[in-house]
């Protein structure tokens, strides 16, 4: 039978995934801490949200794990989604919009998944100024962090490939990379011939953020598609925000970043997001949390706005794979 799921517009439901399993350094395991003692759910439910706080999983730590050197970590990164699975399929059920604060990148399969438990097809916009199209065979590091998105599309690492039990996760045509910046060979010649669509940061800074991200949500359908977003946050330039991992110059200005993703986030088939890569080691007086929290609260206050304004006629009744929502 199908679940109907009836959309609340002004339920979030939050999940910390403390983990740096999949990183390339120790302290992204502290973000959803930090996030919250820099007054996340309680900026969210001053906007006018109904928050949900279903609570952090278990800490997955970095490690440099020489047993599985194409992979590392793998064991803890499988377990960290298998507990964060059912806490993002229990927010997805009741109508909200989940929202996890990681962490590291590879949270967002869990998230996908527990969508994909309702939803027939999940399109994904992924915000990062990395591919994250690395294979075991092509990595450099064996950092899972550069291999998200190609185990998302059924060309990673086995074990992620294999978390969704008929992969694809998301199919090539139906995710789009958005800022885009640092790109391996690998990872230019697989997108020279795939149909993934992807948006370079310099394009975005010629075009117009606003207009970018437009042109982005027509390409994924996000009109009439239920998708996901996964933002890193490495895709803004070191120089306004270095507390990452991997900061770098160029990418992205916050001012831009803040202007995608208000249009990102104002969608009303967006089901979820995910906030990775803020790593608090390298913020010692958290500002860098505070920009985190402003960030989203503007875009979150700017959807619930959006979803405010008089709804458009109802869809079609859903059928057995697709459960039927509303905004």
């Amino acid at each position: 039978m199908a679940v109907k799921i009836v959309r609340q517009p002004n339920k979030i439901a939050i999940i910390g995934a403390p983990s740096s399993a999949a990183a390339f350094l120790p302290g992204s395991e502290k973000a959803p801490a930090a996030l919250r003692a820099a007054g996340i759910v309680e900026r969210l439910q001053s906007i006018g949200y109904e928050v949900t706080d279903l609570g952090d999983c278990a800490p997955r730590l970095f490690a440099d794990d020489e047993e599985h050197k194409r992979a590392r970590n793998i064991p803890e990164i499988v377990a960290s989604l298998n507990e964060l699975k059912p806490h993002a399929e229990m927010g997805l059920k009741a109508g909200a919009l989940v929202l996890v604060l990681g962490g590291d990148c590879t949270q967002i399969i869990a998230l996908l998944t527990g969508a994909r438990r309702y939803y027939k097809h999940v399109n994904l916009l992924w915000f990062d100024r990395d591919a994250d199209l690395n294979t075991p065979a092509s990595t450099p590091s064996g950092r899972l962090d550069g291999m998200v998105l190609a185990s998302i599309i059924g060309k990673g690492s086995p074990e992620l490939v294999r978390f969704w039990g008929e992969p694809p996760l998301v199919r090539e045509p139906d995710g789009l990379i958005y800022g885009l910046h640092r790109v391996d060979p690998p990872e230019v010649e697989f997108l020279t011939r795939s149909p993934l669509r992807h948006v370079y940061a310099a394009d975005i800074r010629l075009h117009g953020a606003e207009k970018s991200a437009h042109d982005a949500l027509a390409h994924l359908h996000a009109d009439t598609r239920e998708f996901m977003v996964h933002l890193d946050l490495d895709v803004i330039t070191q120089e306004e925000f270095p507390a990452t991992n991997v900061p770098d110059s160029g990418g992205l200005s916050l001012a831009e970043v803040r202007s995608s993703f208000v249009e990102f986030v104002k969608q009303k088939n967006l089901l979820g997001l995910d906030v990775a890569q803020y790593n608090p080691d390298r913020d010692p007086d958290g500002s860098a949390a505070r920009k985190v929290v402003d960030l989203l609260a503007d875009a979150l206050a700017a959807r619930l706005e959006a979803l405010a304004a008089p709804a458009p006629p109802a869809a079609s009744p859903a059928t057995e794979d697709s459960p039927s929502t509303t905004a």
